[in-house]
C-alpha cells in the first residue's frame, strides 16, 4: 500500500493562481493599512485557496513486477567457427543461472539463427522483435552473446537498457579469405577480361607468410596453381573458352590454423558471347524474299553482315561495257578463297550456278563446312534444275536431294514430331493460324538428316544435318517471307529464321542434346533437353563430394525437368549419360564468412549511449551487479542491470483533506477572528 497526496481542482489552476494571487494582494494591503486581522484574514483565504485545489489523499494497492533481462545467442553459421558454439553455451547456462538466483528477475532467451538467403547475422532484427513483446518499463537489461559480425547493425532499436555484447572467439584466431573485386556478367569469347582478386589474412596471422597458392578451374575442370602474395590486389586475365555460362573457380588451399575455408573459395559465373557475328548472305537473284533476310540480319546489332546479289548474269547480253557494270570489283575470290573461314554463318538464298562462283570457291565453302563452319540454302525453284547448287560441290555437304520437281499449290507449314522436341522449331505459337505457302521443293533427306517441318503432302520443308564439325539446313521453299508481310495471317517468321541461324552458329541455348540448371537461391532447376523420347536419372554431386540421384519429368515435347534444393552453397556437378554440367548455388563465400574474426566495433555505436560494455568470453563469464540509470554499466569482469522498480496498480482510493464543513468551519472561524479583533482595536 502507498499512499500520496494529489489535487484534483474544482476551477483550471490559471484561475486558481490567479485568485491565490488576489488574495496576497489583498492581506499585504491590510497589513501596510495596519489592520489588526490581516493575518487572519490571509489564513482564510488560504483555506479557501487550498480547498479549491482539490487536495486528497491517495492510497494505492501495487504489486511488484519482474525486471526483464534478454539474452540473445548468436546461433548463425559464423558462430559456429572452432569453439565458440561451446563457449556460447557455457556462458548463457552461467548468465541464466544467476538471473534466476536474482530476486525479482525473469530471464528472455532469444536465439538468433542465420538471416533469409544470405543476409547474414539479423541480431538487430531479433532484438526488435523480443523487445516489441516486452514492456519497456520493465527491461533491465540486454545480453548478446556473439562474435560481434552482425548485418543490420542500422536496424538498431531504440534501447531502454543498458545492454551488453560478450565476444565468443579468441585473441588468437587468425583467418585467410579470398575475394574478387570485380566479375562481370558478360565477357567477349576470346578476348581476356581482368578480374580483381585479393588474398589477404585477418587476425592474429602467422609472421612470415608472403604468398599463398591460387587453384583456377574452368567449369570444375582440373585446376591450375598460382602463387599469389597476400595482401594485394591481382589482375587477372581471364579467356572464357566457349559460349554460354562458364563457370569459373578460384580457391586458396585452407592453412594450418585458420578459423575456416569457407572465405577460401569465389565461385564466378561469367556467360560468354560472341564480339560480332560475321554473317555471309549470298543472293542469286532479287525477289521479295531477300529484303527478309537482309533485315533478320541487320535487325542485330551484334551482326556483321557482307551482302552480294547477282543483278546480271554473264549470259545476259545487253551491250553494256563491262568496266560499267559496277562501281567496284566484288572480291569474291578474297571472300570465298581467303577469308571464308572468317565468318560464322554463309547463307546462300535461291542461290544457282551461274559460272560465278567456280566450282573451286565452292569446294573450300564445302570444306568450310567441314571444319567446323555453317551453310543455310533457301532453295527457289532453280534448286531443281540442272543450275541448282546442289550439283556443285557443295551438294556433299547439303541435308536433301532435290528430284526436280517444283510443286506450287497452297500449303500450311507443319513441325513434325522431331521439330517439336528441335530447339529451332519447338514451342512456336499459333500453328493452327499460321498462313500458307505457295511454293515448296520436292526434296529427299539423305541418311541422318533431321526433318523438324513438313509442307505439301507432308514432304520435308526444313531438314538440318551435322557434317563433320559443322551444320547445314535447308529451307525447300523460297515463300518464307510471306509470314513476313502478314499473308492470310502470317506467322513466326522471324523468330524461326532468328532461331535456324543462331542454331547454325552453334549458339549453347539451341543445343538440341544439352544439360543445365538455372539457380535461384539455394534451388535450382534442372533441365535436360533431348531429341530422343527418354532420358535418364541425373546425378547430382555436391560440394563436399557427395552424390544424389535425381529423377527427371518430361514437362513439353523434349525438354524434362527437375526441382532440386541445394543444401550446401557452392558447386554442383551434374551428369547424364556422356553430358555434363556444373552450376554454383549461392555465394562461394557466404556473407556469414565473409569476415570471421570477432569484434565489438560493429556494436559499440549501438552500446555507448546507455554505457554498456563489450567483454570477451575467454576472459571469463562476467558478474552481475545493479547499477543506477545513467552510471556506467560495465568494468573489469562485470556487467549491470539497472532495476527499473516497476509495479501493477490493483485498486486506488482517495479521502479528501478538505472536506466542505472543515473549510466552512475554518474559513469563516478565520474570517470571524479577524472581524473582531479588528472590532476590539
Amino acid at each position: 500500500m502507498t499512499g500520496t497526496i494529489v489535487f484534483d481542482p474544482l476551477i483550471p489552476w490559471l484561475v486558481l493562481a490567479l485568485a491565490g494571487a488576489l488574495s496576497l494582494g489583498a492581506v499585504v494591503f491590510a497589513a501596510w493599512r495596519g489592520l489588526a486581522g490581516w493575518a487572519l484574514r490571509g489564513l482564510g483565504a488560504v483555506v479557501v485557496v487550498a480547498a479549491l485545489s482539490g487536495p486528497a489523499y491517495q492510497l494505492e494497492d501495487r504489486a511488484a513486477l519482474s525486471d526483464i533481462v534478454v539474452m540473445l545467442e548468436d546461433d548463425s553459421a559464423s558462430q559456429g567457427l572452432s569453439d565458440r558454439p561451446a563457449q556460447t553455451a557455457a556462458a548463457a547456462d552461467e548468465l541464466a543461472a544467476e538471473i534466476a538466483a536474482r530476486p525479482n528477475t525473469e530471464l528472455r532467451r532469444v536465439t538468433i539463427p542465420d538471416g533469409p538467403g544470405d543476409t547474414g547475422t539479423q541480431a538487430m532484427t531479433a532484438l526488435a522483435e523480443a523487445l516489441a513483446e516486452e514492456p519497456r518499463a520493465r527491461v533491465a537489461g540486454v545480453i548478446l552473446l556473439s562474435d560481434g559480425r552482425i548485418h543490420d547493425a542500422e536496424l538498431a532499436p531504440d534501447l531502454p537498457a543498458p545492454t551488453h555484447l560478450l565476444l565468443t572467439g579468441r585473441d588468437t584466431d587468425w583467418d585467410r579469405r579470398l575475394t574478387v573485386r570485380n566479375a562481370p556478367a558478360f565477357a567477349i569469347i576470346g578476348e581476356p577480361v581482368t578480374l580483381t582478386l585479393r588474398v589477404e589474412d585477418s587476425g592474429a596471422a602467422p609472421q612470415g607468410a608472403a604468398t599463398a597458392p591460387l587453384d583456377i578451374s574452368v567449369d570444375g575442370g582440373e585446376p591450375a596453381r598460382y602463387d599469389i602474395p597476400i595482401g594485394q590486389d591481382i589482375d587477372l586475365p581471364i579467356t572464357l573458352p566457349h559460349g554460354g555460362r562458364n563457370v569459373i573457380q578460384f580457391s586458396v588451399p585452407e592453412a594450418e590454423g585458420e578459423l575456416t575455408d569457407r572465405n577460401n573459395t569465389a565461385l564466378i559465373q561469367m556467360n560468354g558471347v560472341r564480339d560480332r557475328l560475321r554473317v555471309l548472305l549470298v543472293s542469286g537473284e532479287p525477289h521479295p524474299g531477300g529484303r527478309t533476310w537482309r533485315n533478320l540480319l541487320k535487325s542485330d546489332s551484334s551482326v556483321d553482315l557482307v551482302h552480294f546479289t547477282i543483278l546480271r548474269p554473264p549470259e545476259k547480253q545487253d551491250g553494256v561495257p563491262v568496266d560499267e557494270l559496277s562501281l567496284i570489283a566484288f572480291p569474291t575470290r578474297e571472300l570465298f578463297l581467303e577469308k571464308v573461314d572468317d565468318f560464322d554463318l554463309i547463307i546462300f538464298d535461291r542461290y544457282k550456278r551461274r559460272g560465278i562462283l567456280p566450282s573451286l570457291y565452292l569446294d573450300n565453302v564445302a570444306q568450310y563446312v567441314r571444319g567446323g563452319g555453317a551453310v543455310l540454302v533457301a532453295a527457289g525453284p532453280d534448286f531443281a534444275n540442272a543450275a541448282s547448287i546442289y550439283r556443285s560441290p557443295l551438294g556433299d555437304v547439303l541435308p536433301a536431294e532435290p528430284t526436280a520437281r517444283v510443286i506450287q499449290d497452297q500449303y500450311r507449314p507443319a513441325v513434325t514430331e522431331l521439330g517439336q522436341r528441335h530447339p529451332v522449331t519447338s514451342d512456336l505459337s499459333g500453328q493452327d493460324s499460321w498462313g500458307p505457302w505457295l511454293r515448296e521443293i520436292d526434296v529427299t533427306p539423305k541418311d541422318g538428316a533431321e526433318v523438324v517441318m513438313t509442307g505439301i503432302d507432308d514432304r520435308p520443308l526444313l531438314i538440318l544435318d551435322r557434317v563433320d564439325e559443322g551444320r547445314v539446313a535447308l529451307l525447300a521453299s523460297d515463300h518464307a517471307w510471306l509470314w513476313n508481310r502478314g499473308y492470310q495471317g502470317g506467322g513466326p517468321q522471324l523468330e524461326l529464321l532468328r532461331r535456324l541461324a543462331h542454331w547454325m552458329m552453334k549458339e549453347p541455348e539451341l543445343e538440341e542434346e544439352a544439360l543445365w540448371a538455372e539457380a535461384t537461391g539455394q534451388t535450382m532447376r534442372i533441365i535436360r533437353r533431348t531429341l530422343d523420347d527418354s532420358v535418364g536419372a541425373v546425378t547430382v554431386t555436391r560440394p563436399d563430394g557427395t552424390q544424389e540421384i535425381v529423377e527427371l519429368r518430361e514437362v513439353s515435347p523434349g525438354r524434362h525437368e527437375a526441382v532440386y534444393e541445394g543444401a550446401e552453397i557452392g558447386l554442383y556437378r551434374l551428369a547424364e549419360g556422356d553430358h555434363e554440367a556444373v552450376i554454383g548455388l549461392g555465394p562461394a563465400a557466404p556473407r556469414e564468412f565473409e569476415e570471421t574474426i570477432a569484434t565489438g566495433a560493429l556494436l559499440e555505436p549501438i552500446i555507448a549511449p546507455l554505457r554498456g560494455g563489450v567483454l570477451r568470453l575467454e576472459d571469463g563469464v562476467p558478474v552481475l551487479r545493479n547499477v543506477r540509470d545513467g552510471r556506467p554499466a560495465a568494468g573489469r569482469g562485470w556487467i549491470g542491470l539497472t532495476p527499473r522498480n516497476a509495479y501493477e496498480t490493483r485498486d486506488v482510493r482517495q479521502t479528501p483533506l478538505l472536506p466542505p464543513w472543515l473549510v466552512l468551519l475554518l474559513a469563516s472561524g478565520f474570517i470571524l477572528g479577524g472581524w473582531l479583533r479588528e472590532g476590539r482595536r
